[in-house]
């Protein structure tokens, strides 16, 4: 047992389960960077091992009642047959690295997008007055339609599950609750990894020995991050999904990950000191009026 790798998933895990993204953009560069697994068996050993922990993250929020389930049907609707699809399109092209590129790069975009739009939606908020408790109504044909469009890169790229559908329900229901946001995806998530990885085990190459190592740790750090982010105010989730999505689209383009690291803890720092000047920014409780004593008849 690679207890390294374990140590590797436990990190994405609570990543994951406080963002609902991160597994595939995250997980499968760490494991073909710094384990030299090849990129194949890494895609179909992260999906085989998603398909495992996330519905751990999405027992926790469905607990908490922070999921909306009308999304999560008409997601599924799209997402699983269009993943089958995905995985027999990537045996067809032979794993073609120039469209593995271009896709990448469209979900970096996608992405660097994703959080200037939460970065807006917060503002806005704050000008405003916070909305992100009204009812939303469920637009089946566009979901189901952008629950396609996620399955099929999550076939070929094994990237997408969490942070492209994060970013099409961003679009579609801006005033969708941060945490609500996080638990919807991550149950959504669970049928179409699934699918992907059934998909890899016919058609690629799965690895269980690399699926279980990742799992030790997953498993226990979507536990974590669930807990934290299905009860953690919005703004907490929020700036969580801001800096994995930045993160996220920098590896997609292959910036160094020392660049990554960097840019990644500038953001933590600055999101800290945002918070803490937020914090002292509140105005204090107003006192209790002083009363007058009633004189005694």
């Amino acid at each position: 047992m690679d207890w390294t790798l374990a140590l590797a998933g436990l990190g994405v895990g609570i990543v994951v389960g406080l963002t609902g993204m991160g597994g595939g953009a995250l997980m499968t560069p760490i494991l073909v960077l710094f384990f030299g697994v090849p990129p194949v068996a890494a895609v179909s050993s992260d999906l085989a091992a998603s398909a495992v922990m996330k519905p751990f993250g999405g027992w926790v929020h469905a607990r908490r009642g922070t999921v909306n389930w009308a999304l999560v049907r008409w997601l599924c609707v799209g997402s699983v047959p269009a993943a089958f699809l995905g995985v027999l399109l990537l045996r067809l092209l032979g794993d073609d690295e120039a469209v593995q590129q271009t896709i990448r790069i469209a979900l970096g975009v996608a992405l660097v997008l994703a959080a200037g739009g939460l970065l807006l939606k917060a503002w806005v908020s704050r000008k405003q007055g916070d909305s992100e408790d009204a009812e939303i109504t469920v637009k089946p044909l566009p979901t189901a339609l952008l629950g396609a469009l996620g399955g099929l890169v999550v076939g070929l790229t094994s990237v997408g599950s969490g942070s492209l559908i994060i970013v099409a329900l961003l679009a579609l229901y801006p005033t969708l609750r941060a945490n609500k946001l996080v638990g919807t995806d991550l149950v959504q998530a669970i049928p179409l990894v699934t699918a992907a990885a059934l998909g890899h085990a016919f058609f690629g190459d799965l690895h269980l020995d690399l699926a279980a190592a990742v799992l030790i740790g997953s498993i226990p750090g979507v536990l974590i991050g669930s807990r934290i982010s299905s009860r953690a105010p919005g703004g907490l989730v929020r700036a969580a999904l801001v800096i994995v999505l930045l993160a996220s689209a920098m590896k997609l383009f292959d910036l160094p990950t020392t660049v990554v690291g960097i840019v990644s803890g500038a953001a933590v720092v600055v999101a800290v000191a945002i918070g803490l000047y937020n914090k002292t920014r509140q105005p204090a409780p107003a006192a209790e009026p002083d009363r007058e004593p009633v004189a005694a008849p």
